[in-house]
């Protein structure tokens, strides 16, 4: 059976096209952007958040918009309409991170001519990602295709745990999620940390991520510290680094003093619950064991930071 798929969450766009479903997708929301080719699809949601602005005033805008009751994303139902879906696939999980189930449900109740099936995802773990892909795969009529994607990711993942094993030592990381405000990673970063050879600080797995003082990341002393911001790339995480590295707290740390900070694509891979959580664990292993693991994500998902403190 041929389908007509609309993705609006990008994990799940590219669940879509792992499983081998690429051609069958028809729209695509503003942020998905991997892989490259899913660029020409028709674009189904836009953000109410001014994501240019500097973090701590889009986690105000954020604040305010969630306090009020309100999205943070639109649904384009007259694009829908048009596109005439017959799979829609959303999320629960977050409301900050994607287009959620309600919005959509609002979107489809206007829709003419398409009643499309809604497949939720709701993400929070590893084990929640491969039921996700199992599930999208079921939606799409092959089952068999989740299974075998799942099968292949979970032995990538094994994989990094046996070349991280024998490791003398494991050393402790704190995985930032976002930067002004402190944000520590949870859901599923924990684990793949664990698999990475890492102990993991803050943040519970299969729980949201939380708030975090710079007293409290001093307190732990890291031995390796990943920034990761949620819907950062690179580039822009390290233009939002002065806040942080101005701190006097911030430069007393180990891992900055030893040259153990690390800026990674929290956009691409740490914070996108998709296939590419293994290529996450890849990046892990490579920051917290560079002696062992060598899988050629240096100078693509994640750069040494190379400050001084904030001098």
């Amino acid at each position: 059976m041929t389908h007509r798929i609309v993705s609006l969450i990008a994990s799940a766009t590219e669940i879509v096209c792992a499983l081998g479903f690429e051609q069958q997708l028809v729209g695509r929301s503003h942020e998905c952007d991997y892989p490259p080719s899913v660029a020409r699809l028709p674009v189904c949601s836009a953000s109410k958040v001014a994501i240019g602005a500097a973090s701590r005033d889009i986690d105000d805008q954020v604040r305010g918009i969630v306090a009020d009751g309100l999205s943070l994303y639109r649904v384009e139902p007259q694009v829908l309409d048009r596109l005439a879906p017959t799979v829609i696939v959303t999320q629960t999980q977050c409301e900050v991170c994607a287009v959620s189930l309600k919005d959509v449900e609002a979107a489809v109740c206007e829709l003419v001519g398409s009643q499309p099936r809604i497949v939720s995802l709701e993400p929070m773990s590893l084990g929640d990602i491969w039921n996700d892909i199992r599930a999208v795969a079921s939606a799409l009529g092959d089952l068999q295709r989740g299974d075998d994607l799942v099968t292949r990711l979970v032995d990538r993942l094994a994989a990094v745990r046996a070349a991280v094993r024998t490791a003398s030592t494991r050393q402790s990381l704190a995985c930032i999620e976002w930067i002004d405000p402190l944000m520590s990673a949870g859901n599923w970063t924990p684990e793949l940390v664990e698999r990475a050879g890492g102990v993991h600080l803050f943040g519970e797995a299969g729980k949201h991520s939380g708030y975090l003082t710079i007293g409290s990341l001093a307190a732990a002393d890291p031995d390796v510290v990943v920034i990761a911001p949620c819907g950062f790339d690179i580039e822009r995480s390290c233009r939002e680094m002065p806040p942080l590295v101005a701190h006097p707290i911030w430069r007393q740390l180990s891992a900055v003093r030893n040259g153990r900070v690390a800026i990674a694509d929290g956009n691409q891979y740490f914070n996108r619950p998709g296939p590419r959580v293994v290529e996450t664990a890849e990046i892990l292993s490579e920051i917290l064991h560079p002696e062992r693991c060598d899988f050629g994500h240096r100078g693509r998902g994640w750069i040494p930071w190379e400050g001084d403190g904030g001098d």
